[in-house]
């Protein structure tokens, strides 16, 4: 959207102001902008270029429930929230330096889950069915409800969608997406 009205109207900004303007939109738009692999500080307009990520299938799939992320937040205990369910970025980060797919997987937290999961039983389902499949993990995506999980193999990949999709498993998410990462800047 920013990009096409750049150009619509000739404005000439640069991506870095697209990005500063973006934010105002919303947290995740300067992440688009940039595309590609990043760290994403503060609320998400902080961005360190990272290498890709190792290339993977990635499964994602929604239920069909929608979540207010300002509740989620607000019901968020931070005295609750033990020093395991933190993402480890640091090790991530290294993780993907080293284009390590199994220990970047390994390295998934998100505290937000300890809320929307609770709430919401079929994210942990859907996450089960993923890994049942073979994926190398999976995770509910920011404060929810969508789930991703990564897969190594194709095969194994397709086969999870068709289960989220058209098999058994297809009452527990509305929308399923199969993809890998774009790693383009």
């Amino acid at each position: 959207m920013l990009f096409g009205v750049n150009k619509m109207f000739g404005l000439g900004l640069s991506n870095k102001e697209l990005m500063k303007r973006g934010v105002t939109l919303g947290a995740d738009i300067p992440y688009c902008l940039m595309r590609g692999t990043a760290l994403s500080e503060g609320i998400g307009e902080e961005l360190s270029p990272l290498p890709p990520m190792p290339q993977c299938q990635v499964l994602i799939a929604k239920p069909g429930i929608s979540v207010s992320t300002k509740a989620v937040y607000e019901s968020l205990d931070a005295m609750e929230i033990s020093r395991g369910a933190h993402p480890d970025i640091d090790g991530m980060v290294a993780a993907i330096k080293r284009r390590d797919l199994m220990d970047v997987a390994g390295k998934f937290g998100n505290v937000l889950e300890l809320v929307t999961g609770e709430k919401y039983p079929v994210i942990a389902q859907i996450e089960q069915v993923m890994k049942d499949y073979g994926a190398v993990n999976a995770m509910m995506s920011g404060s929810g409800p969508t789930v991703f999980g990564l897969f190594i193999s194709p095969k194994a990949a397709q086969e999870a969608y068709e289960a989220l999709r058209f098999g058994k498993e297809s009452e527990l998410a509305k929308q399923v997406y199969l993809t890998n990462f774009f790693n383009v800047r």
